[in-house]
């Protein structure tokens, strides 16, 4: 039986989906239900569902980015969004993350049936792919399967876009106390995945990204005279002026105070 979970912020909606749709003709069964997106996440993660009918804009919840969380962590997880908007842009950037169909609020039964129809199908073709590959030894699962590379593509997409938050956020925010965990919240994802993805597309640590953004606004800020090194060491985050500079150093290969004079020296 796949797993099915169901999200939306509208009890009526929730309760319509589980007790209206043949779940069984299709082989599925209703993991577990949640109200918004954080609940779902740590549902997700725990029961890790084969199937997700979700809302793409509850309180709270930036719509696109949690649905490219779910693809992120979770490629082969079958996604159908219901909303109650019909932007064509925003329908087509969540396609583009690798949701399998777009609903609009109020949906038919009949459409919602499709939809189910649609993820189940991609579903047993690739399980029944897998089988095959156990039976003939040296033969990919995924080999010649344009769904598992559509999956492939739009995991793809959605990793991106998700480090593109996050450098997004850590640039806005680097004057603060971050941490790996405090991103990886803004961004929907677990802090294991966020620090797979920043070394995967960046080739540095989160520590080593988050020192590289300070330390380019720190050289920024040497051009005013009037602010002291230990000001700048905390203009751009760093508790402590010591180690302020020896990150400087380590990164530009001299010191704080050398790359100032060497910016104001005469020509």
């Amino acid at each position: 039986m796949y797993k099915v979970i169901i999200v939306d912020d509208e009890d009526t909606i929730v309760t319509g989906l589980s007790q209206l749709l043949p779940w069984q003709k299709f082989g599925c069964e209703i993991s577990a239900t949640a109200n918004n997106g954080e609940s779902a996440l740590s549902l997700i993660r725990e029961l890790k569902p084969d199937i997700l009918f979700t809302d793409i804009r509850m309180p709270g919840m930036d719509g696109l980015s949690l649905i490219a969380a779910f693809r992120s962590e979770f490629p082969e997880m079958q996604i159908t969004i219901l909303s109650g908007y019909p932007e064509f842009e925003y329908a087509q950037r969540a396609l583009h993350l690798g949701v399998a169909n777009y609903l609009l609020k109020p949906s038919r039964i009949d459409e919602l049936e499709s939809a189910l129809m649609r993820m189940t199908e991609i579903l047993n073709k690739r399980r029944d792919r897998a089988v095959a590959a156990e039976d003939e030894e040296g033969i990919s699962a995924a080999e010649n399967d344009e769904t598992a590379a559509a999956s492939s593509e739009s995991g793809e997409n959605a990793s991106n876009f998700i480090t593109r938050n996050a450098l997004r956020y850590i640039e806005e925010h680097y004057s603060e106390r971050l941490t790996l965990p405090n991103v990886a919240q803004q961004v929907f994802v677990s802090q294991w995945h966020l620090s797979k993805l920043i070394s995967r597309y960046t080739g540095q640590s989160f520590n080593g990204l988050l020192n590289r953004v300070r330390i380019d606004r720190a050289k920024e800020l040497l051009s005013n005279p009037a602010l002291k090194i230990w000001e700048i060491s905390e203009m751009v985050g760093f508790s402590d002026v010591t180690h302020f500079s020896r990150i400087f150093k380590k990164i530009e290969g001299k010191s704080a105070n050398e790359y100032r004079n060497h910016r104001t020296e005469p020509v």
